[in-house]
C-alpha cells in the first residue's frame, strides 16, 4: 500500500480485510511447493549467511505462488489475499470501486504476507511502503538477491511502490487496480522501474 488512508477508511479496510481472511483466505491462497515450505536454518542477517539466503528464496517462492492473484487497495495480510477498499483517490477503476469487491494484495500486503509465511511468523513487515523501508537493512544494488525488497518513489510520492526481488533481475509485484499479481523480468533495466528505483532492502526477524 503507497499512502496510508485515513483513519476511518483505513480501520474500515483492516476490519473487512481480517473477517474475509479468516473466512476465506487459506482457501483463495494457492499451496505452497516445497521450496517455500522448508524450514529456514537460521533467521536472515544483513551479511546474507547461505541460511538467510534460503529464507529469502523461500519469500522468492511464496511470491512467486501468488502470480495471477489480483490487485486489491488495502487487501493482503498474514492470512495471505484478503478484502481490499477504496479511498478518496486509490482503489477505483473507470469509476467503479474494485477494491471493495477485490479479494487480493496491493504491493505491500504481498511483501507482508510473502516474508510473514516464509519465515514462520519470524518476520512481520508493516502494512506500508515507508513501515517496510525502515524496518528493513540496506542491500547494495549489486548484492541483490531473491527475497530482497525493491523499493520506488517519485518527487510526488515518496516510496509508493515495492516489489520482491526474486532472481536473474526480476521482480513480482501487484501493481495496480485492475491488474494481477505479475513478474517483470530485468525490472531495474526497464525505464518506468529504473528511473523510479529508490533503493533495495532486506527484511529480517523482529529484534524482542
Amino acid at each position: 500500500m503507497e499512502p496510508q488512508p485515513s483513519g476511518r477508511d483505513q480501520a474500515s479496510g483492516v476490519h473487512r480485510r481480517r473477517m474475509l481472511g479468516l473466512a476465506l483466505g487459506a482457501g483463495l491462497v494457492p499451496a505452497l511447493g516445497p521450496a517455500a515450505q522448508a524450514a529456514p536454518d537460521a533467521a536472515p542477517e544483513a551479511s546474507w549467511s547461505l541460511p538467510a539466503a534460503a529464507l529469502g528464496r523461500r519469500a522468492a517462492a511464496v511470491a512467486a505462488s501468488q502470480l495471477g492473484v489480483p490487485y486489491a487497495w488495502g487487501g493482503g495480510d498474514r492470512l495471505g489475499a484478503g478484502l481490499g477498499f477504496c479511498d478518496d483517490q486509490n482503489g477505483w477503476l473507470n469509476g467503479v470501486c474494485l477494491g471493495e469487491k477485490t479479494v487480493g494484495y496491493d504491493c505491500s500486503g504481498l511483501s507482508l504476507y510473502c516474508w510473514y509465511r516464509a519465515s514462520h511468523g519470524t518476520v512481520e513487515l508493516g502494512h506500508y511502503t515507508g513501515a517496510q523501508f525502515n524496518l528493513s537493512a540496506p542491500v547494495a544494488h549489486d548484492a541483490l538477491a531473491p527475497g530482497d525488497l525493491l523499493f520506488f518513489s517519485r518527487p510526488d510520492a515518496p516510496l509508493h511502490h515495492v516489489g520482491i526481488y526474486v532472481g536473474e533481475g526480476a521482480m513480482i509485484h501487484a501493481e495496480r487496480t485492475g491488474t494481477l499479481v505479475a513478474r517483470v523480468e530485468n525490472a531495474l533495466e526497464v525505464p518506468r522501474w529504473a528511473d523510479e528505483f529508490a533503493g533495495a532492502r532486506r527484511p529480517g526477524p523482529r529484534a524482542d
